[in-house]
């Protein structure tokens, strides 16, 4: 077969999408060890560069700068091929996964392809099927859906909107929180079997499952536990919201990091939960060995979603669609399908904090100072001093030096300092609102309402239509 032919029978085949916009996933592989394993590969990417330099250089005229910034090959240092810049020149489309992704996709990585192929980039939002996320994981919040607006939500989610109305509805108020419990006292039952651990599960279960990673900010999270516990020591007889703060994830084997985060959360819930003077209000529990069964037992019992990645860094997230399907308020940044779950269930039933992603932009323009933040904020600076000094880490002492240091001394890359008293603040303010119970679970019933557009049926939909192009199979009956 003639080059020409091939290669646009290949361009026709492949499409490309985009998972994250993190460097550390946007492969690039020596050309040395190319040369070495896989030569003729290697001459077949210098011949579609070739082509496809020549073509730029035809539209846009000598243009070096721009040359050197889309070459499929990176000439700075130890040359290497860019390959996410292969699969952009290969496919005839390319997508984000939440409308946020795609758009800062199309203005960042990969910002001078979309000047040259602005027809190709386009976004198709992630989705979750509600088959697992919500019928095979929650009976009994499935059985109370199927009672009011009968059982086709499975395959048609925006079913779930004519749940709206029975948002005022008592009886249905208290049916919905009657499930919830039901879910709640199933993963306290798991906690005490597996960990013993005992969670109260009237306490408000506030839930962060997810990847251990640093742009996830599950610091954020366990700064916020410590300044709560901080809080409760200086003024134990003050009327405190009992919560209960469930990690679970997975660290990758290499990321050192991450797996001082795990160390830190379970130094964390140790101290904490063997304090007598919390009297119960608070507890940590780090769920070990996270997977799609543990998940489908700790989701339906969420009273809170931790969605809390620095704004611009998360893709789309699948668990902030999981977690609101099965009721759970979200608080979180404006990052990720979070932007559209917004939009879904209304800003009043979701918890918004901390600084957008332009203001992330401008932050580090203007030079981001994180030391500033921890020495204006004294209950930032104590809790991240208790971290340094070994309060949670008797043992030694010396334990979580590189986290302090991270944060106050290396900059804190994903500004953990910079939105931790946004967060603190809604933290509080969702203290406040929990107490109401009526208009807490109102608002979760709107959010299960709201989770109609985040079926992976409609996001699969959308790939057949407009990237795999192909048209729906009509069965015979």
């Amino acid at each position: 077969m003639a080059w020409s032919q091939a290669w646009s029978l290949a361009q026709q085949i492949f499409s490309y999408t985009n998972h994250t916009l993190m460097h550390e996933a946007l492969e690039t592989w020596p050309v040395d060890m190319l040369g070495r394993v896989l030569p003729r590969h290697l001459m077949i990417i210098f011949d579609i560069n070739a082509e496809f330099l020549a073509s730029v250089n035809a539209r846009f005229g000598t243009d070096l700068d721009l040359m050197r910034r889309l070459s499929l090959i990176d000439e700075h240092g130890e040359r290497r091929v860019r390959m996410a810049y292969l699969a952009v020149v290969a496919s005839h489309k390319i997508n984000g996964v939440s409308k946020l992704h795609s758009d800062l996709m199309t203005k960042s990585i990969f910002a001078d392809f979309a000047r040259v192929f602005p027809e190709r980039f386009t976004n198709i939002t992630n989705g979750i099927t509600p088959r697992r996320w919500l019928s095979q994981a929650n009976p009994p919040l499935s059985a109370l859906i199927d009672e009011k607006i009968g059982a086709g939500w499975r395959r048609e989610l925006d079913q779930l909107a004519g749940l709206r109305p029975f948002a005022d509805d008592p009886d249905f108020i208290a049916a919905f929180r009657a499930a919830k419990r039901q879910n709640k006292l199933r993963l306290a039952d798991w906690v005490e079997a597996h960990l013993d651990i005992d969670i109260d599960p009237d306490s408000l279960f506030d839930v962060q499952v997810k990847r251990i990673h640093e742009y996830k900010r599950q610091l954020l999270n366990v700064l916020h536990v410590i300044t709560r516990y901080n809080r409760i020591l200086a003024n134990p007889a003050a009327d405190w919201v009992p919560r209960t703060v469930i990690f679970s994830g997975k660290a990758a084997s290499a990321y050192h990091m991450a797996k001082l985060i795990i160390k830190l959360i379970n130094d964390v819930a140790h101290k904490v939960n063997n304090d007598p003077r919390t009297g119960g209000r608070l507890r940590v529990v780090f769920i070990p060995n996270y997977s799609v069964s543990l998940a489908e037992v700790i989701i339906p019992a969420a009273d809170l979603s931790e969605q809390i990645s620095l704004a611009g860094t998360e893709a789309s997230g699948t668990g902030n669609m999981k977690l609101a399907l099965n009721g759970a308020l979200t608080i979180g940044t404006l990052d990720g399908a979070n932007v559209e779950m917004q939009e879904q269930v209304g800003p009043e039933n979701i918890f918004i904090f901390g600084n957008t992603t332009p203001q992330v932009k401008e932050i580090r323009a203007i030079g981001y100072q994180p030391r500033q933040y921890y020495e204006s904020n004294p209950e930032l600076k104590l809790a991240l001093d208790q971290i340094r000094d070994g309060v949670f880490s008797p043992d030694d002492t010396a334990r979580f030096h590189l986290i302090f240091d991270t944060l106050v001394g290396f900059g804190d890359h994903y500004l953990l300092l910079a939105d931790y008293a946004s967060y603190v603040r809604m933290q509080d303010e969702i203290d406040r609102q929990y107490r109401n119970s009526d208009r807490w679970m109102r608002k979760a019933i709107l959010n299960v309402a709201g989770m109609g557009m985040f079926s992976s049926d409609r996001t699969i939909a959308e790939y057949a239509r407009d990237i795999w192009r192909v048209g729906s199979l009509q069965l015979q009956s």
